[in-house]
């Protein structure tokens, strides 16, 4: 009988998992040690809107490596289908983007267990194709957010970066990112915990921090 597993969510450990990979064996998350972790599947391999995306992370891999973030992608195809599949993708070009090496692992998911772990396969889109989904993963092996997107659409790997931002300005600094926030952009500082706490930030709003109201205080960034 297939063993039965829950999908992880935000705040969970990432499941453990040994797999094979276009880059070698790997032992997850103990492998990345200290490392953010983009864990991200597609559903199948020499499709349209996944070569798009593989091009695109590619392209940023250097600005994810200077996060300190590993990307790892997942399908349920084989590895020889992964390797046919990247040598052709280094052949094409697509707007700016040409002569891309794909580097980072692509795991070899055949039997689909890993997939089934992350809860990445759903019936209602399709029983045999990952859809796409996106586990941000910190350096505890925490799981710390988690997207999805129907097969048919491609993801915004512009956003994909500025969550990982996000998620480590406010574990630095023990703040909140507010809508669209960038990086240098004003942060949220925590709400006031008493009455007096609160009537001391409106009444003294000066430097760096400012409240709209008791509730919303900002701390300015200087970039």
């Amino acid at each position: 009988m297939e063993a039965m597993h829950k999908m992880p969510l935000i705040g969970d450990d990432a499941p453990a998992f040994e797999a094979v990979t276009t880059q070698g064996v790997i032992h997850f998350p103990q492998d990345f040690a200290g490392k953010w972790i983009v864990l991200f599947s597609h559903p199948a391999d020499f499709t349209p809107v996944c070569t798009t995306e593989f091009m695109t992370f590619a392209s940023m891999l250097e600005e994810f490596d200077a996060l300190n973030t590993q990307l790892i992608g997942l399908s349920v195809d084989s590895l020889y289908s992964h390797i046919a599949w990247l040598r052709k993708i280094q052949e094409l070009k697509w707007k700016d983007k040409e002569h891309l090496e794909v580097t980072f692992p692509l795991i070899e998911d055949i039997r689909m267990e890993i997939a089934h772990r992350y809860g990445m396969i759903q019936s209602g889109a399709s029983t045999t194709q990952a859809v796409r989904a996106v586990f941000v993963i910190d350096p505890s092996a925490k799981v710390r957010a988690i997207l999805y997107y129907p097969l048919s659409t491609g993801r915004n790997f512009d956003e994909i970066k500025r969550l990982v931002q996000a998620l480590q300005k406010a574990d630095a600094d023990q703040c909140a990112t507010p809508a669209d926030w960038r990086p240098g952009d004003d942060v949220i500082i925590p709400t006031a915990g008493s009455c007096g706490t609160a009537r001391e930030r409106m009444e003294n709003q000066s430097g760096d921090q400012y409240c709209l109201d008791w509730f919303l205080c900002f701390r300015r960034e200087h970039s």
